[in-house]
């Protein structure tokens, strides 16, 4: 009688468990059967019907503790290895949400097996709880090893360490050079050494990077000096060793609330310039005073001024412009004082004794924006040299009395490359405005959005054009500075080639001297479904010649989630999408954009290792979804105007507005499978990928308000790019977890990362002291895309001073 008095309340108790384990199968299966019969009917995968059929199932015998729940849970688990076999194979991500939710359950019902069958296959039982137990395990070890690896082979790499040099150059352009190649030839720091690197000095601007701004700026080191620039446009100069401020300069510009950048300045030295170009009708430079502005630091400001300022003092050049200042709002017309629609985020480009300057325009706001006008202004001065109109070539400098340069024309806001020797400055153009919709842009101007064009930088005008995408409706505007190297010619010579990566995640090789293409580009037909009033092109250009990254049309197979659960929502908005590829139009359905407009690659551009000709770059995989609605249908007092995900553009003067939105699942995460991010490296002698590894980890990234702290490498979106050095090392920030990361060159192999107090969104540098001789790798810190930590840092790493 005893033990029949324990038994009844143990028997109880695992009746309970059942029951409550039987209750959630059963619901979890109903909501896959119901949701999965809504996939069916959309023309999806039967297979989540089916799967919630057999969980439901399973879930009611084991609420009357049949044995047979465990035979059914046996047959739904094998059926999903195979299915998830025959979509993905045995790539890790994909299999994750197919397979992890079926383990766990495996886990408990074997488990659960012997109260099911009083005792009976106790020993199979706990053996097969014990391999399901094994298999979480190995898989739990596995979130933390890169997926989709490609190795790069060491032998494969010419070994450059000792083609360096150990004397002081200057990294004094955005992109280290004119060329944009962001390569130095230092080798101080290398393989094996690079683990031992520390911090150097730290410095702070007191200028946090919240609301509107970024901190993405690139440093440029002149001498003994470090010069950089705040989001709000306060230039400060740091001396190279110890990060002491030395000046600082603070133009007061406008804080416009909305896209507060500055990526870089620029500096300039009459003395140096070796052939300086020759105006007859602008007045002659004054030559310096004494020191005042022998060596200026040159900076355009959020509110559109021209500053050319003493890299020395930090005072204003007085003999320039106003008093040091130009207005780039001349020849504009209406710019919007409330709301800026013209503004400068990159490092202005010096070439000879010229600075030239496009503009960033505020996207998708009207028909009847600022104009996309390239300006040279004299660096000696700050007149007007030559402007080029791309709707009015006849205007050749300031428009006549009463008019504006061409409104809303294609803008150049990211950086040029220049050839001083062939004369060309290469622009990488942006698109019409605004956008997404271009049913009345004219012919003129349309072969110039999304295009690369070279013109004369000692008139402006126009040697050649190549247009990346034609009649833009995506956002696909060009965002990287163009890459200058010498590609092999298969004759034992070498072809002046301009690398410019794309958006779409598509790398075009031209020739610079004529636009031709080196590597094959073909055009390929594409949907032709358009919003009313619009066109698309009947084609488009594909760089099949060179390899492309995050390219491939997403499927059904590609949706993902943490569960199977978000990734059978993801299924089911994916298959609900107006979505034909690439290019397909936006519409007044819900419109998924594929690589989306933040790229593929966008400003942080890609790095050359000019020893060996190895490209490095690193790309964002995030789509975004995209809807027209009529503008009869908007109260357009209530529109929540703002720039990019989560806003809306007013599109003034078209038909309709467009709305903005991820393509997340329901827990917040990208619907399709990772990774989201990449780095690697591509060999421009052969012209194939050499290595490609996620970029980052999930650590630091925050998903509804909850930080991961797991350092699970995903592959995570990036902005700013790379640094070479010729001692076969590319240095990276830009991830999503808060790190500077060296990589092997060769291999793609991390050797080292140092810890930042923030994430960062710029692109390194890196520069021997001529001082002390010791090589620094500078990075600031401001705050990763998307995070809510930010930051003011200027960060200085080298080797400690005994090595």
């Amino acid at each position: 009688m005893k033990n029949a008095k324990q038994e009844a309340p143990a028997s109880k108790g695992r009746h309970l468990i059942l029951g409550v384990f039987g209750i959630l199968l059963g619901l979890s299966g109903l909501f896959l059967a119901i949701m999965g019969a809504q996939l069916v009917t959309l023309g999806g995968s039967w297979y989540y019907l089916l799967a919630g059929f057999g969980l439901l199932i399973s879930g009611v015998l084991y609420v009357r503790t049949k044995p047979a729940a465990t035979l059914v849970i046996g047959v739904v688990f094998v059926a999903t290895v195979i299915w998830a076999l025959w979509e993905v194979g045995f790539t890790f991500w994909p299999m994750v949400p197919r397979l992890a939710p079926f383990l766990v359950i495996g886990l408990l019902a074997a488990l659960l097996h012997p109260w099911l069958s009083q005792g009976r296959h106790r020993a199979a039982s706990y053996g097969g709880a014990a391999v399901f137990a094994g298999v979480l395990a190995v898989g739990f070890y596995a979130l933390f090893i890169p997926h989709g690896v490609i190795e790069g082979e060491p032998s494969l790499a010419v070994q450059p360490q000792a083609k360096g040099t150990d004397k002081a150059t200057d990294w004094s352009h955005y992109g280290s050079n004119p060329a944009g190649t962001r390569f130095s030839a230092q080798t101080q720091i290398n393989k094996d050494n690079v683990d031992k690197l520390q911090v150097a000095w730290t410095y702070r601007t007191g200028e946090i990077a919240e609301g509107a701004s970024e901190y993405q700026n690139t440093p440029i080191q002149v001498g003994d000096t470090l010069y950089t620039c705040t989001p709000t446009s306060k230039v400060i100069a740091l001396d190279a060793d110890t990060g002491e401020q030395r000046w600082t300069f603070d133009p007061k510009a406008q804080n416009t609330k909305t896209w507060n950048r500055c990526r870089g300045v620029s500096y300039y030295e009459p003395a140096k310039v070796e052939h300086p170009l020759v105006f007859a009708d602008l007045k002659p430079a004054k030559p310096a005073q004494g020191n005042s502005c022998a060596k200026r630091i040159v900076q355009v400001t959020m509110d559109a001024r021209l500053i050319s300022i003493d890299a020395e003092t930090g005072k204003p050049c007085e003999d320039f412009g106003d008093h040091g200042s130009v207005d780039l709002t001349a020849g504009l017309g209406r710019v919007m004082e409330n709301v800026p629609y013209y503004a400068y985020t990159s490092a202005p480009t010096i070439s000879r004794n010229l600075i030239i300057l496009g503009g960033w325009v505020f996207d998708g706001r009207s028909l009847d924006e600022p104009s996309g006008v390239i300006r040279a202004f004299s660096a000696d001065t700050g007149e007007l040299v030559w402007a080029w109109d791309l709707g009015n070539p006849d205007i050749t400098k300031l428009p006549p009395e009463g008019e504006t340069y061409t409104r809303s024309t294609p803008n150049m806001w990211s950086t040029p490359a220049f050839d001083d020797e062939l004369g060309l400055v290469y622009l990488p153009l942006g698109n019409q405005q605004p956008d997404f919709w271009g049913g009345t842009r004219p012919e003129l101007t349309e072969k110039y959005s999304s295009a690369v064009v070279a013109l004369d930088m000692a008139t402006g005008r126009e040697r050649w054009t190549f247009q990346t995408v034609h009649h833009d409706l995506w956002d696909y505007d060009i965002a990287a500075q163009p890459s200058l190297y010498d590609v092999p010619d298969g004759k034992g010579g070498t072809i002046p080639a301009l690398i410019q990566l794309t958006k779409r995640g598509q790398i075009f090789m031209l020739d610079r001297r004529t636009g031709q293409p080196i590597a094959d580009v073909v055009e390929k037909p594409v949907p032709q479904d358009v919003a009313a009033g619009d066109w698309v092109a009947k084609t488009q250009p594909y760089s099949v010649g060179m390899p492309t990254f995050g390219a491939d049309p997403l499927t059904e197979k590609d949706m993902w989630g943490a569960t199977f659960f978000d990734q059978l929502m993801c299924r089911i908005n994916f298959k609900k999408l107006n979505y034909n590829g690439e290019f397909t139009a936006p519409s007044t359905q819900d419109t998924l954009i594929y690589p989306g407009y933040y790229g593929g690659f966008n400003w942080g551009g890609g790095a050359i290792d000019e020893k060996t000709g190895y490209l490095f770059v690193n790309d964002i995989r995030i789509p975004q979804v995209v809807k027209l609605v009529p503008r009869e249908n908007v109260d357009l007092s209530h529109l929540k105007s703002g720039h990019g995900v989560g806003s809306t553009y007013p599109m003034e003067g078209t038909p309709f507005v467009i709305d903005h939105k991820g393509f997340n699942s329901p827990l917040g995460i990208p619907c399709q499978s990772p990774p989201w991010g990449v780095f690697a490296a591509v060999d421009l002698n052969t012209r194939k990928k050499v290595w490609e590894r996620p970029a980052g980890t999930v650590e630091d990234a925050v998903i509804n308000g909850v930080r991961a702290n797991l350092p699970i490498p995903l592959g995570m979106p990036t902005l700013g790019g790379g640094a070479t050095t010729a001692s076969g090392l590319v240095f990276y920030a830009g991830t999503q977890d808060y790190y500077l990361r060296a990589m092997d060159m060769a291999t793609g192999k991390e050797v080292w990362k140092g810890r930042l107090p923030v994430g960062g969104q710029a692109t390194p540098m890196t520069y021997l002291s001529p001082k002390t001789g010791r090589q620094y790798v500078v990075i600031v810190a401001g705050g990763a895309r998307q995070s809510p930590d930010r930051g003011d840092y200027v960060i200085a790493y080298a080797l400690p001073e005994k090595e």
